[in-house]
């Protein structure tokens, strides 16, 4: 019976002292939340007081100026299409420009020489078979032609 008495005592003390230190940890915690809440409902004033300060400002002032002219617009239909309304003319003056006279000018000097045959010879009828297609003319293959002549030289 001693060796009961003696552990069940201890167990009992330390359980104790234990049960001491999860109160005063908890109180700590709810003081902590509690500083917490405190703060946060202090900033939550603060922000509410702002808001009501900009409420204060008259509504008529948030709001832009109204434009200048008044524009009525029509409703168009297909009915009532007006393409003067649409796209009305300007009042600006254009400028008369001369025309200037062109003189001919030559790139290189291989650009007149080059014929049909000699960029077939240079470049093979299938390449200038794709650049006729790719270009739309032979005039234009011959010029690509003079251009790669140039190129090499």
């Amino acid at each position: 019976m001693k060796w009961w008495l003696t552990p069940t005592l201890v167990l009992f003390l330390f359980s104790g002292c234990k049960s001491t230190q999860q109160n005063i940890q908890l109180q700590n915690r709810n003081a902590q939340q509690a500083l917490l809440i405190e703060q946060q409902q202090i900033q939550i004033e603060a922000l509410s007081q702002r808001s009501n300060s900009r409420r204060s400002i008259p509504y008529s002032q948030e709001l832009p100026t109204p434009p200048k002219k008044n524009i009525k617009l029509k409703k168009v239909e297909d009915n009532n299409f007006d393409s003067e309304y649409m796209y009305p003319q300007t009042k600006h003056k254009t400028k008369k420009v001369e025309p200037t006279i062109k003189t001919p000018t030559q790139t290189t000097s291989t650009s007149p020489s080059m014929t049909k045959e000699s960029c077939i010879t240079m470049i093979g009828q299938d390449k200038f078979n794709k650049y006729t297609k790719m270009f739309g003319n032979e005039a234009a293959s011959i010029k690509r032609c003079a251009m790669l002549k140039a190129m090499k030289h």
